[in-house]
């Protein structure tokens, strides 16, 4: 689904005199901007975006990168960088689909310049101090909590658990003891 704010966008990457009265258009709108790794599109995620773009009139979404998924996780994703943010593009919900930055997580955040920051239901990484962060770079947001879809059933972790055959999932557990 093609939106009017997709159009202009599009339109701004080309034409320079379309960008300077997008960029002033956006100005205006209150944008929401959400985070996470997208690893397996479940309706839990759709569900998170649709509730995230309740919050405003323009939704940002910003995929961990996956040298940063293997820091947080303490392991790689199922599929790359790339094929998330093709995943969640494809979905339709999203204005904006954009990778972050690999040595500084906030940065995006600037660019972007959201109103409202919505995060998951449990979401934990990168979230404490979060608004003072942001403050400190120019950046004022609120930041809002989505509740959760069903998680007994659309978790990524209990997806994956799903998925895995039990070798797999002993190693993981193993790994996952050494490492803390």
């Amino acid at each position: 689904m093609t939106t009017n704010v997709h159009i202009c966008a599009i339109l701004a990457k080309s034409l320079p005199c379309v960008k300077k009265d997008f960029f002033r258009i956006l100005h205006y709108m209150k944008r929401v901007v959400v985070t996470g790794t997208f690893d397996g599109i479940h309706p839990g995620h759709e569900f998170f975006l649709r509730e995230a773009k309740k919050f405003g009139d323009w939704l940002g979404v910003v995929i961990a990168l996956d040298s940063t998924v293997e820091i947080v996780k303490r392991r790689k994703p199922e599929q790359n960088q790339n094929m998330r943010r093709r995943n969640i593009e494809a979905l339709g919900i999203a204005d904006v689909v954009a990778l972050g930055y690999p040595n500084d997580k906030y940065k995006i955040l600037e660019e972007l310049e959201p109103n409202i920051i919505a995060l998951g239901y449990d979401q934990q990484e990168f979230t404490e101090g979060l608004q003072d962060t942001l403050k400190q770079r120019g950046v004022l947001v609120d930041v809002v909590r989505i509740g959760a879809f069903e998680p007994e059933r659309y978790k990524s972790s209990l997806l994956k658990k799903i998925k895995q055959p039990p070798a797999v999932l002993a190693k993981r557990r193993r790994l996952s003891k050494n490492i803390t």
